[in-house]
């Protein structure tokens, strides 16, 4: 099979032929968490998709850094702790520590790195200042803002025009730019944290944070990545400003492929705080857990909806519990087989990976991992060792290349014991022994 990977380019606006920067090497950024509140269940819809992305780079062999920032500057920030009496850094460390957890319970693995902005200040302040010194920006009484007009191909991302752009655009009051279309990349503020600058105390436009950390953490590439990613909202104004920063910084359009998934409704209604139905991924994991989300959210196109239901999400969890059985079941025959646990490492089939490399198609990987736990299940019952032995390997790669990624139990001597008396209290017909017998497996989450 062509191991190669193609994935839908916003940029271009046509899906391309994945090649990387560095052969052997993949460097991938998206966007992370504004962390002022509990986080809801569309924050991580990205941190699934990018997850499943870093896994399937890294089955086809490639070196995956992956990094995903925390924002723990902003407006909201300020306000919310304010409210709690804290300071704006308990908050954030708090969120952190959750949306952490919250991670891991939806299978997906922490970033390579998570660099924040308070950490970073002084090369933010650095990249603002070069944008002043190259004419790119200019200073208005404490604030700094980017001239827009004098950036290349600015729009292309989103499909806007400046002229499109600029019939919609004004100057709010208080504003000091010198054009409707330039962007704050330095706020002089009053009111909360705030570091001195060249122009004054204050703190970046959140547009800026995310270059800097690009162009830092990869400055041996030129401050130019492979893929840069987060949701279809963040398009504009939020990675179109990123785009017109780079250019006029280092010259170059931050990444080569942009990719943004879609957003999760529901019950086909938009999720907003004015509707009232935002939904908090704590809440999901706490009621259906979190690998069932997961599995929610694979089922559909990463660019298509997700509609967020009892229904779909309760589908979800009857999926996860028929794989995990039969991972069980099939995990524990093949110990009382003898198979060593070297020897039922997993397997990637074809199948599987052949439509995620198609630009993440996971819903027909999906389809075909069914059809994987359909012949585990069916090769249950003949007792074949070497059926159950295959089945249950494609079932696991299968598994783990999606992100589904569980534990089966390891049966220690004590256990096998307990199944071989079990299994001679049956044939001698010996059923109030193996009863008994069963009930102790049960207990230990074995039958």
């Amino acid at each position: 099979m062509d191991r190669k990977l193609y994935l839908h380019n916003s940029l271009s606006g046509r899906k391309e032929e994945f090649v990387p920067l560095k052969e052997g090497k993949v460097s991938l950024y998206f966007c992370g968490p504004t962390v002022y509140a509990d986080p809801h269940i569309g924050n991580f819809r990205p941190v699934v998709v990018f997850d499943l992305l870093r896994r399937v780079l890294e089955a086809i062999g490639y070196e995956v850094t992956a990094v995903s920032n925390y924002t723990d500057v902003d407006d909201k920030i300020i306000r919310r702790a304010k409210e709690l009496g804290i300071t704006e850094r308990e908050l954030s460390d708090s969120v952190i520590e959750d949306y952490r957890r919250l991670v891991e319970e939806v299978g997906s693995r922490q970033p390579s790195l998570t660099p924040r902005p308070t950490e970073m200040m002084q090369e933010i302040i650095s990249y603002v200042g070069d944008l002043v010194e190259k004419g790119a920006a200019y200073v208005r009484d404490g604030d700094v803002y980017l001239r827009v007009r004098d950036i290349p191909h600015y729009g292309e991302l989103s499909g806007n025009s400046v002229e499109e752009l600029e019939s919609g655009a004004r100057i709010a009051p208080g504003e000091k730019k010198e054009d409707p279309l330039d962007f704050a990349l330095w706020k002089r503020t009053e009111e909360g944290i705030r570091w001195e600058s060249p122009w004054g105390m204050g703190r970046p436009g959140w547009h800026t944070e995310c270059c800097v950390m690009i162009d830092s953490i990869f400055r041996d590439q030129g401050g130019l990545i492979d893929i840069h990613g987060g949701g279809f909202d963040l398009k504009f104004p939020h990675h179109e400003n990123e785009i017109a920063q780079a250019r006029a910084h280092n010259g170059n359009s931050l990444a080569r492929y942009w990719v943004h998934n879609g957003f999760i409704d529901i019950r086909g209604e938009k999720m907003s705080k004015s509707l009232g139905n935002v939904v908090l991924m704590k809440d999901v994991i706490k009621e259906y857990g979190g690998l069932p989300f997961r599995l929610m959210v694979l089922g559909s196109h990463y660019r298509a909806p997700v509609c967020f239901a009892p229904e779909t999400i309760g589908e979800a969890k009857k999926k996860m519990e028929q794989l995990r059985n039969a991972r069980k079941r099939a995990s524990i025959l093949l110990q009382r087989m003898g198979v060593k646990e070297e020897e039922m490492s997993p397997i990637l089939e074809d199948r599987i990976l052949s439509p995620l490399l198609d630009d993440l198609g996971s819903p027909n990987a999906l389809s075909a991992l069914y059809l994987e736990l359909k012949e585990l299940n069916a090769s249950l019952p003949k007792g074949d060792k070497e059926m159950i032995l295959r089945a249950y390997r494609s079932l696991r790669g299968g598994m783990d290349v999606l992100g589904l990624v569980i534990h089966d139990p390891v049966l220690q001597e004590e256990d096998k014991g307990l199944f071989l008396a079990y299994d001679e209290a049956r044939e001698r017909k010996d059923y109030a022994e193996s009863d008994r017998l069963r009930t102790l497996l049960m207990a230990k989450g074995l039958f």
